[in-house]
């Protein structure tokens, strides 16, 4: 193993020694499953909108928002950057407090599952569990993805064995998520925030003075066609430019729909221990958002001058970008060696944050909303812990499963995934904090409705091309909205007990 090997080696070992450690704190510190899931409501401001950011991003901020820049231009890669940063946003400025106060009110629910089936006294708890079979069927693999991209960068790397070096990525997520759970996975995706952000600001200054400094960047980018435009995107192959139409941005931009449904971005909400700190949060997190993306973005237009300039050869995969910065710089002795580990550790934590959360929102799910809500419901509160636990680690050895293989398409999933949770929880989430007239079976209907629309147009209406080729979560969102209203109105209006819970929530004390 040569020096750079070393000291890389080196940076990432601490990395994963202080997650653990970070599992080993607050294992003791969870007494109940409340705890374990949602961290006593007790996050800090700093700690609640990084957490979210972090598990948000993935491994996608340092790889594909890169790869797509460096590879088509920056139409593409603006474009979703823009519907996330709206959708960041408005999911912070709209739901955070009103998730939060509401979450409270309605029976302390503790998961989103839970708190669908006390808004709507769901005594037969049909909604929760068709909830936790919608975070399961979506997260069990998205977590897989992440074990797997965790092993193919060791993998790559080293040149160790693919499955034993995913098998061991995954083994430090179980531990200090299984150790410490919410608290522990909050806290090492905070940590993990801050180095994704030592990472993407190291390649982005290493990166220009290898391409030739900004100008040599900057002429290179303009001398492709459609690459610095938001209206077309760069061909490569043929360095020609190909509209980027207005129905393509709009189904871009729709990815910023998804923030309304995603679980583990919506347990922060639920968890800050003052609402009155959501203010906080929502400016850090969208601050860091828009400018952790613009300058990924611009790492892939930077990536693509040092390929002009000679500094890196042209990239087969595009989304290798980073690790190809990371490797040049590790040869420029001890010092930059290891800033070369901290950067890959950065494309590992950012893979890690998201893992950990999809973790504890798929095992809760069956813990929690199928196992002690449905099947055992006198569950003391240590058997509980106890089954909290062996389902995380239960969890973890399916995902192990569906990613040992080294080409498995599982990566795939992950905007599908997206779609998945945007569609099926979204509009739900939203009219059952904003619309006192939503009932169960109209928050049955969009749930239903949203997944399956999902399904039917990636495969069956979308592979028509031309006008149908959007986004599959744009569609299905609009329709689980429209199944909420219309069966909502022609079915039984809610009780006068849950009218009056949802307008206490405007004026509640928490």
């Amino acid at each position: 193993m040569s020096s750079s090997e070393i000291c890389i080696t080196i940076a990432i070992v601490i990395y994963l020694i202080m997650v653990v450690g970070i599992g080993v704190n607050f294992s003791r510190k969870n007494k109940t499953t409340d705890d374990f899931y949602l961290g006593g409501r007790k996050l800090g401001p700093f700690v609640t909108a990084m957490s979210a950011e972090a598990s948000d991003m993935s491994s996608w901020l340092l790889m594909g928002l890169p790869g797509v820049a460096y590879l088509s231009g920056i139409a593409d890669a603006t474009w979703t950057a823009i519907g996330l940063a709206a959708g960041t946003y408005i999911n912070w400025l709209v739901v955070a407090k009103r998730l939060r106060r509401y979450t409270v009110v309605a029976g302390n629910a503790t998961t989103i599952p839970v708190f669908f089936s006390n808004r709507y006294r769901d005594q037969k708890k049909v909604l929760s569990v068709i909830a936790a079979i919608v975070i399961i069927i979506f997260f069990v693999p998205y977590t897989a993805s992440g074990f797997a991209a965790c092993g193919k960068l060791f993998a790559n790397l080293f040149g160790v064995n693919y499955l034993t070096a995913m098998i061991i990525s995954a083994v430090v997520i179980v531990a200090y998520t299984t150790m410490g759970g919410f608290l522990a996975a909050s806290t090492s995706d905070f940590l993990q925030s801050i180095i994704m952000s030592i990472a993407i600001v190291v390649v982005l200054v290493y990166g220009s003075a290898m391409a030739g400094g900004m100008g040599a960047v900057m002429d290179n980018a303009q001398s492709l066609a459609g690459y610095l435009t938001l209206t077309a995107m760069h061909d490569s192959a043929a360095n020609t430019a190909t509209p980027y139409g207005i129905i393509t941005i709009v189904s871009t931009m729709a990815w910023g729909l998804g923030y309304f449904g995603m679980p583990h971005i919506l347990l922060r909400f639920m968890a800050i221990e003052d609402e009155k700190k959501l203010t906080l949060s929502r400016r850090i997190a969208s601050i860091w958002v828009v400018i952790a993306m613009a300058v990924a973005i611009f790492i892939g237009v930077v990536g693509n001058g040092m390929t002009k300039a000679g500094a890196i050869p042209r990239l087969e995969d595009s989304e290798t970008i980073i690790i190809s910065i990371a490797s040049l710089l590790s040869k420029h002795g001890i010092l930059a060696a290891f800033l070369a580990g901290i950067i890959l550790a950065g494309i590992l934590a950012a893979t890690m944050s998201t893992a950990d959360s999809q973790l504890l929102a798929a095992s809760s799910s069956v813990s929690q909303n199928i196992i002690k809500e449905v099947i055992f419901p006198k569950l003391s509160e240590k058997a509980s812990m106890i089954i909290a636990r062996v389902t995380v680690v239960v969890i973890s050895l399916i995902a192990i499963f569906i990613a040992r293989d080294s080409g498995s398409s599982v990566f795939k999933i992950v905007s599908f995934a997206w779609a998945g949770f945007g569609a099926a929880f979204g509009p739900v989430m939203l009219f059952s904090l904003f619309w006192k007239r939503t009932n169960l079976p109209g928050a049955l209907a969009g749930m239903i409705s949203g997944g399956i629309m999902i399904f039917v147009w990636k495969f069956v209406i979308r592979p028509l091309g031309g006008v149908w080729n959007i986004y599959e979560l744009l569609p299905a969102f609009i329709v689980s909205s429209i199944l909420i209203v219309v069966v909502s109105l022609l079915t039984k209006a809610p009780s006068d007990e849950i009218v009056r819970e949802f307008e206490s929530v405007k004026t509640a004390q928490i």
